[in-house]
C-alpha cells in the first residue's frame, strides 16, 4: 500500500517519456521537413491532439479505455508542443478548418485510433476513420508542410494519403506523455525507432510477414528514419 504514493511520480514519469521517444518510428521525411524549429507557427488539428484518452488506449481504468482528459494526470500532444513553442506559435482546430485565419507555414494533423480492447476493437478494415480523413481533406489544398502523427496500437492502411504529407510520425499509444513526441518533433531526441512488424500497403495483405511469397509491404519489417 505505501508503494501506491510512488505512482505516476517524477521518476516515472521521466521513465515513460523516454520510453515514448525511443519507440517513435519516423516513417517519412522529405526534404528533412522534420525536426521542426522551436519557433515555427504551426496549425495543429485532428481528434487524437488533445485526448489523454486516446493516447493511452484501452486497458486504462476502464476496459474498453477512456475519452478525454479528465480521468488522469497527463500531457496531450497539443500541450506537449505549446510547452516548446513560443506563446502564439500554435493555432489549433480539431476539425482543420479556419486555417486561412491562421498565419502558419506548418501543419500537424495528429489523426488515429480511438481506444478499443480484445475482440471489440477487431476491425475488417483498417483505414483512418472517416473523421480523419475529412481533416486530410480540410487542410490538403494548403500550400503549407504537412506533419502526420499517428496514434495507433496497430498498422493503419495510409497509402492512400502518402502523397497529402511531407512527414509521417507513429507514436503508438504514448499514454500520459506528450512530451515524448514534442521531443521528437522539435529534435531534442532524434528518432531511433523501428517497425517491429511489416507494415501492410492494403487490407488483403493482412497479416504480412518477412518470407511471405509476395512480400511487399508499405514499410518493411526493421523500418524507421532518423535525422540527418
Amino acid at each position: 500500500k505505501k508503494l501506491l504514493a510512488k505512482i505516476g511520480n517524477d521518476k516515472h514519469r521521466k521513465i515513460a517519456r523516454e520510453c515514448v521517444r525511443e519507440s517513435i518510428v519516423l516513417l517519412k521525411n522529405e526534404n528533412n521537413v522534420l525536426l521542426l524549429p522551436k519557433d515555427s507557427k504551426i496549425f495543429v488539428c485532428g481528434k487524437n491532439t488533445d485526448n489523454l484518452g486516446y493516447q493511452c488506449g484501452g486497458w486504462t481504468l476502464k476496459w474498453m479505455g477512456m475519452d478525454g482528459n479528465n480521468f488522469t494526470k497527463g500531457t496531450t500532444i497539443l500541450k506537449a508542443m505549446e510547452k516548446v513553442v513560443k506563446k502564439g506559435g500554435i493555432y489549433y482546430s480539431m476539425d482543420g478548418r479556419n486555417f486561412k485565419n491562421s498565419d502558419c507555414n506548418i501543419i500537424v494533423a495528429v489523426l488515429g485510433e480511438t481506444p478499443y480492447a480484445e475482440m471489440v476493437g477487431d476491425r475488417y478494415n483498417l483505414a483512418l476513420y472517416e473523421e480523419d480523413t475529412d481533416v486530410i481533406e480540410n487542410i490538403k489544398r494548403h500550400n503549407a508542410k504537412k506533419i502526420l502523427i499517428l496514434v495507433t496500437g496497430r498498422p493503419l492502411i495510409i497509402k492512400d494519403i502518402l502523397n497529402v504529407f511531407d512527414a509521417i510520425l507513429v507514436v503508438w499509444l504514448p499514454g500520459t506523455e506528450g512530451d515524448g513526441v514534442a521531443d521528437i518533433i522539435f529534435g531534442d531526441y532524434k528518432p531511433t525507432g523501428k517497425l517491429s512488424f511489416s507494415w501492410p500497403e492494403k487490407m488483403n495483405q493482412v497479416p504480412i510477414n518477412v518470407g511471405d511469397k509476395n512480400y511487399k509491404p508499405l514499410y518493411p519489417y526493421g523500418f524507421g528514419l532518423s535525422y540527418q
